[in-house]
């Protein structure tokens, strides 16, 4: 009986030092983060509304629109084509509606690679611009902390960032003022 009065009152010791340890140290550790300035940037809405992003994915749609309208007309032709098929298919000839049944096939496919790679090289173009414009994202938010002091930013995603200490707007202005002027046609 000795023996486990002795260990809870071990116990109980190790538990006030844990006590008085853990009280102390949020208060250095506060008064040590009054010293610090800290913010908070949300890449995804400065990625999102960045003027840069904005005007890269216009140039980007206008880049691949003449690409999207011949596969848009392609696919009209393919729906004309299977119209005729499905109404005039019963009373041709076995050669011509074989023949009409190949050229749907064909196009079918060539839509189908189409706008696979129409896919793939937007993808690839608007990845490389996004790379591109996330630095100069990354730089502006740098540059904002340097200019006003801060020792440390935070990205999303976090659990919880105050407003008084999100800075995005901040960036945001910043990329703003930065936009080089648009080249003229």
């Amino acid at each position: 009986m000795r023996a486990s009065a002795g260990g809870s009152s071990i116990g109980a010791l190790l538990l006030a030092a844990l006590l008085l340890v853990s009280a102390l140290v949020p208060g250095s550790a506060g008064a040590q983060a009054a010293a610090e300035k800290i913010g908070y940037a949300d890449f995804k809405r400065l990625i999102d509304n960045a003027p840069q992003m904005v005007e890269s994915q216009g140039r980007l749609q206008k880049e691949f629109s003449a690409r999207d309208k011949a596969l848009s007309a392609d696919e009209a032709r393919l729906a004309g084509l299977r119209q005729r098929y499905d109404r005039d298919g019963s009373i041709m000839s076995k050669a011509d509606a074989e023949n009409l049944k190949r050229e749907i096939d064909s196009l079918e496919r060539s839509i189908k690679r189409g706008r696979d790679d129409l896919h793939n090289d937007f993808n690839t173009r608007a990845l490389a611009e996004r790379d591109k414009i996330w630095q100069e994202i990354n730089n502006a938010v740098v540059e904002y902390a340097h200019a006003n002091g801060y020792d440390l930013i935070v990205t999303s995603p976090v659990v919880y960032a105050s407003p008084r200490i999100d800075i995005t707007d901040a960036v945001l202005d910043r990329l703003r003022r930065a936009k080089p002027a648009a080249p003229k046609p």
